[in-house]
């Protein structure tokens, strides 16, 4: 049993949670979850994913506009669905929405990624995987009002940090979403929190072994694989806990850390560069 605390003041107030969890949580699988992955896409056709795909969507730019329109193209680069397999490797029996806004070597625009965003919070989608980011700074204003948007619409987004030494927007608006980096950690639930961070939770992210377009895998490092990690972890948590609102995720997840700590077990949290 996990006792959950958590007080934090912010633009919406202040807000405090007490609950407990039970251990329980662990051996869900994911049932009824859906996560939204904004991404390069998702191979429909990997066994570690048929059959789990419930939308896939690409952005189309028609008139100045980005419209996203039913797609069966797949992975246009392979990241979306190494994302997606090691979501589903925690969780097998989430369901995905793949909303693609990048294209041949995982490149995108600014306008697709805002527009994939909000497509996810104007469908309301419950958790969103959101493993890339800009270090652009016009994008900083639409996208700190989008992740607002997303935190008051019940939206629990994960993004991940930019794998270098330079702040990448979103994940660096921890009041409204949950930041990962990479850790050198192998076990997905011993994932590690740093207080007071603005890139808030570490997870597995060194040669991560997960799905690749094709029906093969890949071993992977980078950022991008640890968000997915703490993703499924959450899917676990709502599968259990349906009626969590994301500032009691987000507790949860920091009450879950702070437990790995005192197990006496080291959580690694090295960062660098990579890809």
């Amino acid at each position: 049993m996990t006792t959950v605390t958590g007080y934090q003041t912010g633009k919406f107030g202040t807000m405090s949670t007490y609950f407990q969890i039970d251990d329980i949580w662990k051996s869900r699988t994911g049932k009824g979850v859906g996560v939204a992955v904004i991404d390069s896409g998702i191979d429909q056709t990997h066994p570690d994913l048929s059959g789990k795909i419930l939308e896939a969507v690409e952005a189309r730019h028609e008139n100045k506009r980005v419209l996203f329109v039913a797609s069966d193209a797949g992975d246009s680069a392979g990241h979306g669905t190494a994302c997606a397999g090691i979501i589903s490797k925690i969780a097998p029996d989430a369901r995905f929405h793949s909303i693609r806004v990048l294209g041949a070597g995982g490149l995108g625009d600014g306008q697709s990624f805002l527009a994939g965003l909000e497509y996810a919070i104007k469908q309301r989608y419950r958790l969103i995987n959101l493993s890339l980011g800009t270090t652009k700074p016009q994008f900083f204003a639409p996208l700190h009002d989008l992740l607002d948007r997303a935190y008051q619409a019940g939206c629990i987004v994960v993004a991940a940090a930019n794998n270098l030494p330079q702040p990448s927007f979103p994940s660096v608006f921890s009041s409204s979403l949950i930041s990962v980096s990479k850790s050198t950690e192998t076990d997905p639930f011993h994932f590690g929190f740093r207080y007071g961070e603005v890139i808030e939770l570490t997870a597995p992210g060194v040669n991560v072994r997960t799905a690749w377009p094709g029906g093969g895998y890949k071993s992977l490092t980078g950022n991008s694989f640890a968000c997915p990690h703490i993703v499924g972890i959450i899917a676990l948590l709502l599968e259990t806990y349906p009626n969590l609102t994301p500032f009691q995720v987000k507790s949860a997840l920091y009450a879950i850390a702070r437990e790995n700590l005192e197990e006496n077990r080291p959580v690694e949290n090295n960062e660098g560069e990579s890809v």
